[in-house]
């Protein structure tokens, strides 16, 4: 079949899981054969990371809602209206600079939104033109979104896919922990791990909590150890708690890494105690990859990566004291943590690879593109 030419916008300036599928997601159809463009402001954190990817991005100011913005839009749409044959927008402010610029535009390609989060969308006329009238499709991260938008907001199921993210599972595999942690400067000490970005909903100062209490009641855990991989607005904060609570001999924020892989390997649990705003999460796909046993809550969908009791466990929302409970028990029972990280490396292996997701993304581009390919 004929390559497709796609256009992706991202009006986000933050970095996350968001902005690495969308890069993944490129770059895979790129490989396939397919032109992708990238439109982004010059000031995000994705317009240089695509820049390294070698993937085609145009710089545009696009990170506030404005006039001026839709303007440019449009401009830049008109300008290019025949060279592509689907756009696919990823956040809110993109989503509307391209509905509101394509409104007065002819021919212009169909508009695909990518939902990435479980955050609840308004029922208000505007944001109902902008789902039932300026979007051709809906694309979600998780059924569980997919759901919610039906039973929450009325859109039609038939109107939405819902595609997980991939990951790169030759990437993503079990490791050696004794060896990176030699390589890394890690203590060679039994190991809990996060990997997120720094934002008040992924529920670190909740884990924080949870390492207190498990301090306090489980004295043979007291050799355990926290690694929080990931930036964000919420470093600053959380730098200040663990020194607060006397936790700086346990826990280390380490930062964003691109070598995420190696840090996993150094994990014997990862924990990722999430309570809002989630589709799948990358890190937890990614852990079970590499084999790990999962500890984290039922948001957004989470609840259908995570086999609650086979490949990991989930616990309630903003519990601290769940939290220390489930996470004990499992830092007790290395066979059990064994047990878990097989079953949930088989359920990464059968489901999250790249391939998967990137096959399902392009059946829904060529169904909806401008020239029916």
């Amino acid at each position: 079949m004929k390559p497709l030419a796609i256009v992706h916008t991202e009006s986000s300036l933050g970095w996350g899981g968001q902005e690495i599928r969308i890069l993944t997601e490129a770059h895979a159809m790129l490989s396939r054969g397919h032109s992708v463009t990238l439109v982004t402001p010059a000031s995000s954190q994705i317009y240089p990371a695509a820049l390294r990817m070698n993937i085609p991005v145009v710089p545009l100011d696009i990170a506030k809602r404005s006039v001026r913005a839709v303007l440019r839009m449009r401009r830049w749409l008109s300008d290019n209206v025949d060279r592509y044959d689907v756009i696919n927008s990823h956040s809110s402010t993109d989503s509307w600079l391209v509905a509101l610029a394509s409104a007065s535009i002819a021919n212009v390609p169909p508009l695909i939104r990518t939902r990435h989060v479980s955050t609840p969308v308004n029922n208000n006329f505007f944001t109902q033109w902008l789902y039932r009238r300026a979007t051709a499709h809906i694309v979600t991260t998780g059924e569980s979104l997919r759901q919610q938008l039906s039973r929450d907001n009325g859109y039609t199921l038939e109107r939405m896919t819902s595609v997980r993210t991939g990951i790169d599972l030759r990437r993503f595999q079990p490791g050696d922990r004794r060896a990176m942690r030699t390589k890394l400067g890690i203590a060679d000490r039994p190991t809990l791990g996060v990997v997120a970005t720094l934002r008040d909903w992924k529920g670190h100062e909740d884990l924080l909590d949870a390492m207190v209490q498990i301090r306090g009641h489980w004295q043979a855990l007291y050799t355990w150890q926290l690694l929080i991989v990931g930036d964000g607005p919420e470093y600053d904060r959380l730098a200040a708690k663990i020194a607060a609570r006397g936790l700086d001999d346990s826990v280390r924020l380490v930062g964003n890494q691109e070598n995420v892989q190696e840090w996993l390997a150094c994990f014997d649990i990862f924990v990722l105690p999430s309570y809002g705003n989630e589709g799948v999460p990358q890190g937890i796909m990614q852990a079970m990859a590499c084999g790990l046993p999962v500890v984290s809550t039922p948001v957004g969908a989470i609840a259908e990566a995570v086999d609650d009791g086979r490949s990991g466990i989930l616990i309630p929302t903003r519990n601290p004291a769940a939290l220390a409970e489930g996470l004990a028990g499992l830092m007790l029972d290395p066979d059990k943590r064994v047990a878990m990280g097989r079953a949930g490396h088989a359920i990464a292996t059968a489901q999250f690879g790249i391939d998967v997701m990137v096959d399902k993304m392009e059946r829904v581009f060529r169904l909806h593109a401008k020239s029916r390919l």
